[in-house]
């Protein structure tokens, strides 16, 4: 298993409907959430996802500066429910910030993060930058992770 980050152009069909399938399954299906999940900026982002043949294992959309904020940003990070506690979420957040660090030479990201993911996203160095607040019917939080203050 390896990970792949494709524009929406470079993804296949087939890949674009797993992975449209997996976020409503565990978004809008799992956490019983009904909201407009195919929200019109997947056009601009990167998607990044690992999969085990078509079933998509973990993914993340990787949203660019300007898009949706003023900072880069990482969005709808999800781990397959059969593939949840192996290791696939910190591997996929590891991977999603090298990304936006490395290839996009972008030194600060920002996240919508559910409040009960908050010590998760803080052992990456995320810190939170405004109080909690409910959106769909969740708790969040924005958390801020700057690569200067977490990385050499």
């Amino acid at each position: 298993m390896y990970w792949e980050a494709k524009t929406f152009e470079q993804l296949a069909l087939d890949e674009l409907y797993h992975i449209l399938q997996s976020r409503v399954a565990v978004f809008v299906v799992e956490q019983n959430c009904a909201y407009p999940e195919v929200d019109g900026i997947d056009q601009t982002c990167v998607h990044l996802f690992a999969k085990e043949g078509d079933e998509v294992v973990a993914y993340a959309r990787l949203i660019p500066k300007g898009v949706l904020d003023s900072y880069a940003s990482i969005g709808r990070i999800m781990v397959n429910p059969t593939y949840r506690a192996q290791g696939y979420g910190r591997k996929l957040v590891d991977q999603a910030i090298r990304t936006i660090t490395e290839d996009w030479k972008e030194n600060q990201i920002k996240i919508h993060a559910q409040v009960y993911l908050l010590k998760f996203y803080q052992s990456f160095g995320f810190k939170p930058i405004s109080d909690h607040y409910l959106e769909d019917d969740i708790m969040h939080v924005d958390m801020l992770f700057e690569k200067s203050k977490n990385l050499n």
